[in-house]
């Protein structure tokens, strides 16, 4: 009996459903691979600002604490972004006449506030306290970074709803003494390491751990 089709299409059908069973495992696969990018996840992409802002500048060399300019983060779930009258408290003194500063002069004498670029957000269905993270102790480079490094502030952690939960379930080894929170240096010492996990051990994990904690 003849053959209805050549010998050649045996191998292209084989060739199709190789590519087909990639494909559909790509479509599978692809979507969770980005997911985990830097990419998706918008990580350690310098974000422009409306004022050629230096955190090396002011925290490294000037060292400047964290709170003089993010005033609320000790009680308030914002930490908050600085005035132009906390910009100008200094700089009024400190190059006055620099030309990078003109749109923090031009704020300060028109009363239209700066308008800062968001660096790290997280969805709007998650609640999230600066201030009960702070009074535990959670230092501001756990999440932020080493900004003191950073000439423009970019997101270093991920922010993902896996990566707080495992903050939450070992909440000891992010812990810091609180006159160290707004450290970019401090490590941890052997004594510290034994106090803080009496320090976790007080915290409600149960609580931690539920789904109200964050989705409120």
């Amino acid at each position: 009996m003849p053959r209805l089709f050549p010998k050649w299409s045996d191998t292209l059908f084989r060739l199709a459903l190789v590519g087909g069973v990639l494909t559909a495992a790509a479509m599978v696969v692809g979507p969770m691979i980005y997911m985990r990018t830097p990419y998706n996840e918008n990580r350690n992409f310098p974000v422009d600002q409306p004022v050629q802002f230096d955190h090396r500048h002011h925290v490294r060399d000037d060292g400047i604490d964290c709170r003089y300019c993010h005033d609320g983060v000790e009680r308030s779930p914002y930490a908050g972004v600085p005035s132009t009258e906390v910009c100008m408290g200094c700089h009024n003194q400190v190059w006055p006449k620099s030309v990078m500063l003109e749109p923090v002069r031009r704020s300060y004498f028109s009363g239209e506030p700066l308008e800062w670029n968001r660096v790290h957000r997280v969805p709007d269905f998650v609640y999230f306290n600066h201030s009960v993270h702070i009074k535990v102790g959670v230092g501001c480079v756990t999440c932020h970074g080493r900004v003191d490094q950073m000439a423009l502030d970019f997101q270093v952690a991920p922010l993902t709803m896996g990566w707080c939960l495992g903050c939450h379930r070992d909440p000891a080894s992010r812990l810091r003494p609180p006159d160290q929170v707004t450290s970019m240096t401090w490590k941890p010492t052997p004594a510290w390491r034994a106090q803080a996990k009496k320090v976790a051990a007080g915290l409600d994990r149960k609580l931690l751990t539920s789904c109200t904690a964050c989705h409120r």
